[in-house]
């Protein structure tokens, strides 16, 4: 993209804001991945804050360092996904369950609702969802530990 036709910029409460060329400003845009998980590298859409599409933008790496960043940082809190690099307890074996594990943010408890909850993304990664509302990951089941993975097997 050699010029942009928008402007990006944060406001007093931190929200970014983009302001198109003729003027217009929409307040708490929000930046989403069309594929986060399959291909983070590639396009996404600026979201006005009622949902509907401001701008396409093909790929992050072809806007200018300021307005790349700006999405970057946003992004880093909309996608926030801890590492599980260590699962130390489950309650039970059924579900609903509670697990304690280390991730790579400390250890936390998590409740997982249904083996349902637990995606296989290939190449032996993991996306897990939890009751809460938030998202764990696990980057390479085998690179757990032997009593993780035991205790993993026991859901997937």
């Amino acid at each position: 993209m050699s010029t942009l036709d928008f402007t990006l910029t944060r406001d007093a409460h931190g929200r970014l804001n983009l302001t198109t060329a003729d003027g217009t400003v929409h307040e708490g845009v929000v930046p989403v991945r069309a594929f986060p998980i399959s291909a983070p590298d590639g396009g996404l859409s600026l979201v006005s804050a009622d949902g509907h599409e401001l701008r396409w933008i093909e790929r992050l790496a072809d806007l200018p360092a300021g307005v790349r960043q700006a999405i970057d940082a946003e992004l880093a809190v909309r996608e926030f996904t801890p590492m599980i690099r260590r699962i130390v307890e489950v309650s039970t074996f059924s579900t609903p369950s509670t697990w304690t594990v280390d991730t790579d943010r400390g250890r936390t408890d998590l409740v997982l609702k249904s083996e349902d909850d637990i995606r296989r993304l290939g190449n032996g990664r993991l996306l897990i969802s939890t009751a809460q509302g938030l998202q764990f990951g696990v980057a390479q089941v085998s690179e757990l530990d032997r009593h993780s993975r035991k205790l993993l097997e026991r859901f997937l």
